[in-house]
Formats: C-alpha cells, structure tokens, sequence
C-alpha cells in the first residue's frame, strides 16, 4: 500500500473536504513529506471563549476570530504508533519507546501568513522522554502528566483524568452520549469546521517560532455534551481560563495513518 495514502481516506465528496484537500496540497508541496505517520484515536474537542486581549498577550501569532470570539480548545486522544513514513521497521523500532500515548492539548486558533492553524499553548501527556524530546524537536509545549481516558462511544460514555504532579491541578471530564448517532463531517462554513478542519499547527519555544502541518481527510465527528468534574488543571495555568465558559464539545473517533510534516522555521 502507498503510504502516502491514508487507511481512512476516501473521496472528499462532503463540501468541507476543500480544507482537507487544500491542507494535503500544501504538505506535499514541501518535498520528502511527510515525516511521520500515527494513529489519532477517540478524539474529544472541549472548546471555550476566552477574552481575546488576555489571550492574545500570551500568543505570538494574530489570533484567528470566530465573529470576534476568542476561542480556546482542549482535545483529548490518544496518539498510537508514531513513526518514520519511510525506513521500514528497521526506522520504526527506535520509536517504539514514544510511539503511543495519550494527549491533552490546549490550543487557540491563529492565522499567520493568511493561513489558519492552531497554536498550542500547553500540552500534557504521561511519557518523560517525549516531554523532553518534543520542545526540542517542535518547539512543542510538553508538560508532564498521569492520564487515564475511557473514551468508550461505543458504549455511550466518554470519561478521563488527567492529573498533573505536585497538586498542581486536575482536568476530569464526563460526557454521555447515543452510541447510535451517526459521525458526519462538519457543515460548510460552521464553527464546527472552523474549530475542528485546522491542517497546520503552529509552536513557539523563547524567541524561536515553529510551524508544521499534518493532513487527514475530513473529520467525522458528533457534538456532545461535556461534564467538567474537576477543571483545576486549566484554571490554576492561566488567570484568563478561571472566566472562560464552555461553549460545547464534539467527539470523533479519529484516524489511521495521520500525515505529519517536519517542523519548518518561521520568520
């Protein structure tokens, strides 16, 4: 099988797919991409409004505005076999050790150049040697963490906790959901697909800026709705999330064989 093709893609028959397929374009325009492949499974968006001038004192890109709106997500899933899109297993086996693992991510939405992205402000996740390989590497904001998700949509029900050491904080999230409610793409033009159909992600670390992209093809997703047991975790990083509401969440299952490109230097 070529690997430049994903298990999960079919044709982009759904009005969203332009950002999927003008996303694809744009990685493979660069040659020798991607880098890596990996899973992304049981991803759960939590998205909130925040005050955009607090917000954007703290993010060295112009923010990108849902009708003026600030908006900051959380995206909860779990990464599965990352590794080298060439090289065989020979280049697969020195990733083993941070091949899989779960994510919390905490990500805003910025344009730069006139094109949209995420920028991750914070991400928590349980492998020491990725949190000190991916500032490195990406720039990537990595913070240690112990995570347990039970995303089971299968069943109806989504459950997780992330704690971080020192009791410094805890996110713990509840959701019920209809095991049979189809996943469909997002509505053209929608704040689903304004938050979700994001094909380049953007870092900082100092004074160095960072960009990469990834492809898919177009989320299948539902909204949900979200129980915030314990939001701790969010509210003692930031003075701006302690008045920052919900403002809903959408699950997916995910994808096999994601598209990840290198990081590039912006000026």
């Amino acid at each position: 099988m070529n690997l430049l093709r994903a298990r999960t893609a079919t044709p982009e028959t759904n009005l969203s797919g332009r950002l999927s397929a003008a996303g694809k374009q744009r990685l493979l325009a660069s040659p020798g991409e991607p880098l890596f492949l990996a899973d992304w499974e049981r991803v759960l968006f939590i998205h909130y409004e925040v005050d955009a001038k607090s917000l954007q004192s703290q993010v060295p890109f112009a923010l990108d505005l849902w009708q003026g709106r600030a908006l900051v997500s959380l995206v909860a899933f779990i990464m599965r076999d990352m590794h080298p899109r060439r090289g065989g297993r020979l280049a697969t086996w020195p990733f083993k050790p941070i091949a899989t693992h779960p994510f919390l991510n905490v990500r805003t939405y910025v344009k730069h150049e006139n094109e949209s992205g995420i920028y991750f402000i914070a991400e928590w996740l349980p492998n020491r040697m990725s949190v000190l390989l991916g500032p490195l590497l990406y720039g990537l904001p990595y913070r240690f963490a112990r995570i347990n998700y039970r995303h089971a949509h299968e069943q109806g029900w989504l459950a997780g906790c992330v704690e971080a050491p020192g009791g410094r904080g805890k996110f713990i999230h509840e959701t019920r959901l209809n095991p049979n409610t189809p996943f469909e793409f997002c509505p053209p033009s929608s704040l689903d697909e304004f938050l979700l159909e994001r094909y380049a992600a953007f870092t900082s670390r100092g004074s160095t800026r960072r960009c990469f992209r990834v492809w898919h093809p177009s989320w299948r997703q539902m909204p949900v709705p979200v129980s915030i047991i314990d939001g701790t975790l969010m509210t003692e990083s930031w003075q701006w999330f302690k008045e920052a509401p919900c403002i809903g969440a959408n699950y997916s299952p995910g994808f096999q064989d994601v598209w990840m490109g290198r990081a590039h230097l912006v000026k």
